[in-house]
Order: C-alpha cells, then structure tokens, then sequence
C-alpha cells in the first residue's frame, strides 16, 4: 500500500470496519480495502478527482469515497456514510443506537441495540430476539452462548431524555460505553 492516502474507522451494527483509500496521482490507481480485503481497483483513471461507491458491512450501508483538488497535486478525501458525513452519521448513530461491551467466557462481545428498529447485534451477527411487555416498559430477550440476555427499555419521565435502554446478562446490569 505505497499510495494509502486515507483511512477510517466506521462503527456499524455489525462491528467496526476500517477502509483504507490508496489513490496513485501520478498512475491513476484508486484503490478501495474494506477490513483489509480489496474491495474496488482501477488503474489508470485519467480523471483523478471524482467518488468511489461502495458498501460497507453485513446490512450492506453504502459508502462513498469524495476525491477533490485542494490546490495543484493536493486532493482532499472525504468519506460518507448513507449520504452524511462520516462525522454527521457518527452523531446520528449515537442517538439510534446502544452499544455495549462485555466478556463472556474468555471472549469480548460487542452488542449493539439499533433503536428505530429494536434489532439487537453481537460481534456482527444479528440476533434471534423475543419482545415482552412487563410492568415498567419492554424487554427485549435474546441469549449469547448459554447466557440468558435481555435489552429492559423504560420512560425516563423526561420528555428530552426518552426511553432509556439497559443490557442485562445472566440477572447483571452491563454499563453502555459512550
């Protein structure tokens, strides 16, 4: 990767991805790595601004690579996530989802709760999961292993803070990383 200009972390549902930009101004090549897999190449490209569209991740989130000039040899590269900024969409997410990290058995488990549509990840694979009503608001059931998992979703009673959701594993409330 002699001509890596860019790269990012992007956290998805499924798990943090890294894409890597190599852009060769001198051949033309633009070339496209989604966690070290290549996932778009082309040479000689005579027009050396431009986009590179792709997706990203198991619920296939498009992606767009902007290439613009800055200044004579200078490019600026931008990525953005289903049409925002990856900035923009990085605040948007924080306010759709919840994520959690725990071990289990030796291993680390990254859960993530995407609130629009109450689907429930684990280290990228979305889960089986059995809504409840009970007497203080919702629980979401699912299991890790032979762990008993459920995601309680009560009221805040404050209209600005909403509904507040909670990871409990094997009776054991798990903190939310911010």
């Amino acid at each position: 990767m002699t001509d890596l200009v860019a790269v990012w972390d992007v956290a998805l549902s499924d798990g943090v991805h890294k894409i890597e930009f190599e852009h060769g101004t001198t051949s033309g090549k633009r070339v496209v790595y989604i966690d070290g897999k290549e996932e778009i190449r082309r040479e000689w490209m005579f027009k050396l601004v431009g986009k590179e569209t792709f997706c990203v991740g198991a619920a296939k989130t498009k992606a767009t690579i902007k290439i613009d000039a800055v200044s004579g040899f200078a490019y600026e590269y931008t990525l953005e996530i289903n049409g925002k900024s990856l900035k923009k969409y990085m605040e948007n997410r924080l306010k759709t989802t919840n994520t959690w990290i725990l071990c289990l058995d030796g291993e680390d488990i990254r859960v993530v709760l995407e609130k629009d549509t109450m689907d429930v990840w684990c280290n990228g694979k979305k889960m089986e999961t059995a809504g409840e009503f009970v007497d203080d608001g919702t629980e979401t059931h699912f299991s890790i292993g032979n762990h008993d998992c459920y995601i309680k979703a009560v009221s805040s009673g404050k209209r600005k803070e909403g509904i507040i959701h909670t990871l409990i594993v094997d009776n054991r409330e798990i903190p939310e990383i911010l």
